[in-house]
């Protein structure tokens, strides 16, 4: 799934009620010390869920561990002004008296790092980017097809109307097949790829190509 449906709740659904992996990338942590790659973001806390506790990066400890129904199903974790008030890198963690951090439940934080940390990964991005199959399908069904737009009234004629235009789509692919005994060659360029080439302009490799 794209980054606009991928979370640690999805994948831990997923794992728990259907017994499925789901592979989509999940945004990374948009603090504002995170975004400023400056400071002190969530991930430079421990969290230790056993014991109920954080240690912050310059080794203050709070157990101050609140599930408040409202938050939920995060955990609110609150320091101390005595903690934070004194600490001479205050300034790099927060803007007001005291840090609170906010986390998911062990099982979907655990989970949804671990995603973090592999989709970083070459061999994941190689996986993620056989999506980009089923998207060209869809696409090609809905845009190129206009498989949005209903020709007619009712679901059961909306529902013929999508069959055939899916028989459509299979007999123009089958009629742009290369003969058993031809040589492979090459998908056409699309009309985007041609105007790069056109204009001497580099093809750019995006990330979910998994090169």
């Amino acid at each position: 799934m794209d980054g606009g449906y991928a979370s640690g709740a999805a994948l831990a659904d997923a794992d728990r009620n259907y017994k499925i992996a789901l592979v989509g990338p999940i945004g990374d942590n948009n603090s504002k010390q995170a975004k400023a790659k400056d400071g002190f973001a969530k991930e430079n806390f421990i969290i230790d869920f056993d014991r109920r506790e954080v240690t912050c990066p310059n080794g203050k400890v709070s157990g101050n561990w609140n599930e408040i129904p409202s938050m939920a199903p995060y955990t609110v974790v609150r320091f101390g002004k005595r903690q934070c008030g004194p600490c001479p890198e205050k300034a790099k963690c927060t803007s007001g008296e005291a840090r609170t951090i906010n986390f998911l439940p062990r099982r979907i934080h655990e989970l949804q790092e671990r995603n973090r940390d592999d989709q970083h990964d070459s061999a994941w991005r190689r996986l993620y980017a056989s999506r980009s199959g089923a998207e060209g399908t869809i696409a090609e069904f809905a845009v190129g097809h206009r498989a949005r737009h209903c020709r007619y009234r009712g679901q059961a004629k909306t529902h013929v109307q999508h069959v055939l235009t899916a028989i459509a789509v299979n007999i123009e692919r089958l009629s742009q097949q290369e003969p058993a005994d031809s040589d492979y060659r090459p998908r056409t360029p699309t009309a985007f790829q041609q105007y790069l080439d056109a204009h001497d302009l580099p093809r750019p490799i995006w990330w979910r190509q998994g090169k």
